[in-house]
């Protein structure tokens, strides 16, 4: 079996990621629960999760059955870890050694809401 890898994509790639005004640029595509992917695009490394939680909420399909009403109702998951608000992505992204540069796919899920009714009576057992 051959692996074709297209060098020059993947040499266009690297550029992109290279420092711009000093600053490194991310490659992300954010996965939804149903699979599809979102807010592809290269971020600054100095980005909050809180300001890419926001353009998230911006470029959500409307056609989906769950749609977050704020940046508050979304986890972002990378290796295995939800993401902090208040870090940047250069603190929350895990570094691949020396392979090349390729898109780091994050993955987003919606936290419902908390409703304020109660969820029945509460019952409890007892042991004798």
């Amino acid at each position: 079996m051959t692996f074709h890898f297209d060098l020059q994509a993947r040499e266009r790639r690297a550029k992109a990621s290279i420092i711009a005004q000093g600053e490194r640029l991310i490659e992300l595509r954010f996965r939804l629960f149903d699979g599809t992917d979102i807010a592809h695009g290269a971020y600054k490394s100095s980005m909050t999760v809180s300001t890419i939680k926001q353009k998230i909420v911006a470029e959500w399909p409307q056609d989906n059955t769950v749609i977050p009403e704020s940046e508050n109702d979304l986890k972002l998951i990378h290796a295995g870890k939800v993401l902090d608000n208040r870090k940047t992505l250069a603190k929350c992204t895990v570094k691949i050694g020396h392979l090349p540069v390729d898109v780091i796919t994050m993955h987003v899920l919606v936290q419902p809401a908390k409703s304020n009714r109660k969820t029945g009576s509460s019952t409890s057992l007892s042991l004798a």
